[in-house]
């Protein structure tokens, strides 16, 4: 019997995009509408209208009869939107598949954004989860960066989330900056844990074409940090941040326990999703789809149909690229691959030739295997795995290389693996 391709699980997950900024970051290749100083929802039609057709984009959409478990405002900057604004998308989401009563509703926020005023009213629509874009704790990197808010706008709006009663929120950090140092660096991250959030985001700096630093610097070349620099600012930010009491559950997420981004694991295991707005992915039905980048091409996509539900311009994932996924997204988790879920679907000799490419590596000590105990289990090229376990990357080290990894694994399967039917 031929095996379904992709993921067909019922979506219980939305990603909205918001994709209105003040300015775009000298980093930032995301899809937004720069929008200037002193603009928000309340007095910008613009974002009015943004929020009506994404309301109608949800509208027209299928519903797979499963209430929505976790929601995901990203960005952007979504708190420029008012709490009336706000309230508008989530009564949509609400009247087409349901939310359940104890969803994980995320947003992300830009210190100096927002008011106490408006956190009450986003948390009494729902919002238990914030993720509030740090990035640095030193005023001149963060102008490097071309972020309008400075350090002492940081203090303020974790001040403002506590006297709003949010607990859970998450912070966001970047290393390999221009002009960054490794003092700087642990300077950072120690401010960062002080402020005690109950979640913690650590991500090395990409460097994209289309961007502001994509056009100016090289990885690698000054005045950007050098490879070994910024290797080490991951391994300091593994060690400062793990013993400080927070879970290294994914290669650039922490979190302390029973805080982790129930939404963003969705992503890395793979699973079924919605999305909405400018430049959003979903995958539902097998089908991976990213809607138009610009509001214009975006407006035009959802006047255009009156029915969504198929995503008829998607991809359909083949079993190959079905597995690529799964380890590529799998591989980020520090629990890493369910064995006995991968032999099941991709049978038991994909998962051999697996075990034989991953051989060097293990090795050099970048990839484990964990029995049920939870014991690391050495294995060769020429040896079956043990049914029950988890293939991972180690941390630091393995999470450090795993575009190597990775890499070899892509090329391997695409040209040697059979895939099971």
């Amino acid at each position: 019997m031929k095996r379904p391709v992709g993921n067909y699980c019922i979506p219980s997950s939305a990603y909205v995009h918001i994709p209105f900024c003040r300015r775009r970051c000298y980093y930032c290749d995301f899809p937004i509408s720069v929008v200037g100083d002193g603009k928000k929802g309340d007095n910008f039609s613009p974002i009015q209208e943004y929020v009506e057709v994404i309301c109608q984009e949800i509208s027209t959409t299928k519903s797979f009869d499963q209430p929505l478990k976790t929601i995901f405002f990203g960005g952007g900057t979504p708190s420029l939107l008012s709490v009336g604004q706000l309230s508008r998308i989530l009564d949509a989401l609400e009247q087409k598949f349901g939310i359940v009563a104890n969803a994980e509703i995320s947003i992300e926020m830009d210190p100096g954004t927002f008011d106490l005023e408006q956190v009450q009213g986003y948390k009494f629509l729902g919002v238990n989860r914030v993720s509030l874009g740090v990035q640095a704790f030193q005023d001149d990197l963060l102008q490097v960066c071309g972020r309008l808010h400075n350090v002492s706008d940081i203090y303020k709006a974790v001040n403002t989330l506590h006297q709003a009663g949010i607990i859970n929120f998450s912070i966001d950090l970047i290393s390999g900056l221009p002009h960054q140092t490794l003092e700087q660096w642990q300077i950072s991250l120690l401010s960062g844990i002080a402020i005690s959030p109950t979640h913690i985001s650590s991500y090395d700096l990409v460097l994209e074409k289309v961007t502001a630093f994509g056009h100016y610097y090289k990885p690698g070349h000054a005045p950007l940090p050098t490879d070994e620099t910024a290797a080490e600012m991951y391994r300091i930010a593994q060690q400062l941040i793990s013993i400080s009491g927070y879970e290294h559950y994914e290669i650039s997420n922490y979190a302390k326990q029973g805080y982790q981004c129930s939404h963003n694991r969705v992503y890395w295991e793979n699973h079924p999703y919605y999305g909405f707005g400018m430049g959003a992915a979903s995958y539902l039905e097998g089908q991976r789809f990213t809607r138009p980048r610009t509001r214009k091409k975006y407006y035009q996509w959802v006047l255009s149909f009156q029915d969504h539900s198929l995503e008829s311009q998607g991809i359909n994932a083949s079993n190959q690229d079905f597995l690529l996924e799964t380890l590529m997204l799998g591989f980020r988790l520090a629990q890493g691959i369910n064995v006995l879920t991968l032999s099941q679907q991709f049978g038991q000799k994909t998962v051999e030739k697996l075990l034989i490419y991953l051989q060097p590596y293990q090795k050099l000590g970048w990839v484990e295997f964990i029995n049920q105990k939870g014991v690391a289990t050495p294995f060769s090229d020429n040896q079956k795995l043990p049914i029950e376990g988890h293939l991972r990357l180690t941390d630091p080290e393995g999470f450090l290389f795993s575009n190597t990894v990775l890499s070899t694994l892509f090329s391997k399967i695409s040209n040697s693996i059979s895939m099971k039917c």
